[in-house]
């Protein structure tokens, strides 16, 4: 049974984790899928949002215990066992990178539990809706791990950092009216049915946005989290030379001034560098 189920409505997709039964826990079948499903969405060049939701009361309780099954992962008692383990991370940390690096931003609906690997998952998003009832932990702490899957790498550039230390230290949770407060939660909403309605209206106002002006600007906000302000000014001028478009330009402008939504290009799609040419 998969992870999680995907679908489209024109250049929104929806991809819903089902595993209500273990509140979302992300079992081996989800690391398997879930990078080559963002990459695949990607190539078509023709989805502008995604939305990722939870089935059930709860939107993710992380890391599932299957994906230690065997303990192989565990062992670190030889050189070769601690390299393995290394390299068994960095596949876990390239698999929720994957949201960072495809070109139409990602927005988390999030309700009930976001803990431990939900919360790596959603910290990768673009943007955060929850529910009244959502909350958020960094549950390593509390099984006597640390987290190394993206929440303390990714927390600090959108939370105080003293919060995410006390998250990180205490293993407490971050209640959404608090996530909302400080900036990590774009709105709260009162129940799961008018949580998905809100975010997938966010990705259809996304989606009506010129494509190419959406992609450079997720990769530029990106860029810049990672580099200096000079740096930052330095990428942005010359990927604005790259996607300049007068195109897009001149037709959000007339779709402006006449009232009605503008007509934008998909992105380029590509077939990757294994397809095969018929």
């Amino acid at each position: 049974m998969s992870a999680f189920q995907l679908t489209r409505d024109g250049p929104v997709a929806h991809l819903r984790l089902s595993r209500p039964e273990a509140s979302n826990a992300l079992d081996l079948s989800f690391w398997r899928d879930f990078g080559p499903a963002l990459k695949a969405l990607d190539a078509t060049g023709e989805v502008r949002a995604l939305v990722i939701s939870g089935e059930g009361r709860n939107f993710c309780a992380g890391m599932d215990i299957s994906v230690f099954s065997g303990g192989a992962i565990l062992k670190t008692d030889t050189p070769a066992e601690r390299q393995a383990f290394h390299q068994a991370a960095r596949e876990l940390q390239e698999t929720l990178t994957s949201i960072e690096r495809v070109r139409f931003p990602v927005i988390a609906a999030v309700q009930g539990a976001c803990v431990g690997a939900g919360l790596d998952l959603v910290a990768a998003c673009d943007l955060r809706l929850a529910t009244a009832s959502a909350y958020f932990r960094i549950e390593e702490i509390n099984i006597g791990m640390m987290a190394d899957v993206g929440s303390l790498q990714r927390l600090p550039r959108i939370l105080p950092e003293g919060v995410v230390r006390e998250l990180a230290y205490l293993g407490v949770s971050l209640t959404a009216e608090r996530a909302e407060r400080l900036g990590f939660v774009a709105a709260v909403h009162p129940d799961p049915e008018s949580l998905l309605t809100a975010a997938l209206d966010m990705a259809h106002a996304i989606a009506a946005k010129a494509p190419l002006a959406i992609s450079g600007s997720k990769a530029a906000i990106t860029y810049a989290r990672d580099h200096s302000v000079a740096e930052g000014l330095e990428w942005a001028a010359v990927m604005q030379g790259s996607i300049w478009n007068t195109a897009d330009i001149l037709a959000a402008i007339q779709a402006r001034m006449a009232g009605q939504p503008a007509d934008h290009p998909p992105l380029s799609g590509w077939a990757g560098l294994g397809a095969r040419e018929d």
